[in-house]
């Protein structure tokens, strides 16, 4: 399967989601309900993985915590605030950066509806050298 077949996979089971529990509870709800349904889709689901960072010939494993990257190739962020901001967005082109991944998802739980709250990012920067 590729990214963007993986994308609307996890785009379809946030909407479902959203509908039954609704809106405005903590991000690890969210992402705790997201795992485990994409799980028994049959996707794999790594959670809170580090992102290391490499600055200057030395790797730090301190870095963030990726809160989800589904299939091997996309980080979902979730949110659950009133509105995204552009920093969050700033902070997911970063992630995707640091893991060296292309694409993610920025999901906002915060609203009444997910329509207007689910952003499409890609990695533009390329393969950062290691």
């Amino acid at each position: 399967m590729d990214a963007n077949s993986i994308a609307t996979c996890v785009i379809d089971t946030a909407v479902e989601i959203h509908r039954k529990i609704g809106p405005g509870l903590l991000d690890s709800v969210y992402a705790t309900s997201l795992a485990d349904v994409l799980t028994e889709s049959g996707f794999t689901v790594e959670r809170q993985e580090s992102i290391p960072i490499q600055l200057r010939g030395r790797r730090f494993n301190q870095g963030p915590r990726a809160p989800l990257v589904v299939g091997g190739m996309v980080l979902v962020e979730l949110k659950s605030v009133g509105s995204l901001s552009r920093v969050h967005k700033k902070q997911m082109l970063t992630y995707l950066k640091l893991s060296h991944l292309k694409h993610g998802l920025l999901i906002n739980f915060g609203g009444e509806l997910l329509n207007g709250n689910i952003e499409r990012l890609e990695n533009e920067l390329g393969e950062l050298a290691a």
